[in-house]
């Protein structure tokens, strides 16, 4: 595994969702409670931007449609999406948020 810098973790506000860039990964790096959630930024129904919808509780929810995704699992939790998101693993060290995109 190799962590990378994502954040620090005073960049993502509790109950809130931001999209940044790993590599060539865009990724939606959810904040859960002071837990810390890193998933792909596409919906997997129409490749929606997820990381400007809704975090409700440790479900993100697609902008466009409406689709919700488990920010812990990746599986899907609503209709129009069938498939999973991908996550990543996600470590935080002191206030930095480091994910493995390998």
């Amino acid at each position: 595994m190799a962590f990378q810098r994502i954040a620090a973790t005073g960049d993502v506000e509790p109950g809130q969702a931001k999209v940044f860039t790993v590599g060539d990964h865009s990724l939606a790096l959810c904040n859960v409670n002071g837990n810390f959630y890193a998933v792909d930024n596409l919906c997997t129904h129409d490749n929606g931007p997820l990381g400007e919808g809704r975090l409700i509780g440790d479900l993100i929810e697609c902008p466009r449609h409406g689709a919700r995704f488990d920010v812990k699992t990746g599986a899907w939790r609503a209709l129009p999406a069938v498939r999973p998101i991908r996550t990543y693993p996600v470590k935080v060290d002191g206030t930095e948020v480091e994910v493995d995109v390998d």
